[in-house]
């Protein structure tokens, strides 16, 4: 247990530097929460945009035949935050992780699966104090307990990782990905 959490504390430290100058600063009283939230509503923001940038007849297009179409990777991280998200809640899950991938196939699908993942997740991070962080839970998909954060974490970055995917779809197909757009 002290090896995980040794590992735990260095991740929370990396995560730190890893959240955009452009995220708020963490409060005195909740550093941790409002880290988290910061890097929640940044990535959220662009994965969401992303899925508004590509045109419906892009969503099937992906750059070799081994990897995800841009409309199955949204579909995937749709899925999997109901996993992570409801581990950080306590409750079942609602929807398996590959539930959206094999049933929303238009981009209106799966724009409604996006946005019902997101809107399930932000419950947690709304109600999120660094207190409650700290707490154990089971972890996402059946893995071990750690703390509340971890499982919050694992969905930022999983959110993190598929929109870097995403970018580079966006760019073979000659779009902006949000990120890089003027605000």
């Amino acid at each position: 247990m002290t090896k995980w959490l040794s590992g735990f504390a260095v991740f929370l430290s990396l995560c730190a530097f890893a959240v955009p100058a452009t995220a708020q600063p963490a409060a005195a009283g909740n550093p941790i929460t409002q880290v988290l939230r910061g890097a929640w509503t940044e990535v959220k923001t662009n994965l969401r945009r992303s899925a508004e940038v590509m045109p419906e007849a892009k969503y099937g297009f992906k750059p070799v035949d081994s990897v995800r179409t841009f409309g199955a990777i949204l579909a995937h991280v749709a899925g999997a935050s109901y996993e992570f998200c409801s581990a950080a809640k306590g409750e079942k899950t609602p929807h398996a992780e590959d539930e959206f991938e094999k049933s929303a196939k238009t981009k209106a699908q799966i724009i409604v699966a996006l946005d019902g993942a997101i809107a399930y997740c932000d419950d947690v991070y709304k109600t999120l104090d660094d207190a409650k962080a700290a707490q154990i839970v089971n972890g996402a998909f059946g893995g071990n307990k750690g703390p509340r954060a971890a499982v919050l974490f694992g969905n930022t970055g999983h959110f993190q990782e598929h929109y870097g995917n995403l970018v580079t779809y966006l760019r073979i197909n000659g779009l902006v990905p949000p990120s890089s757009a003027p605000q």
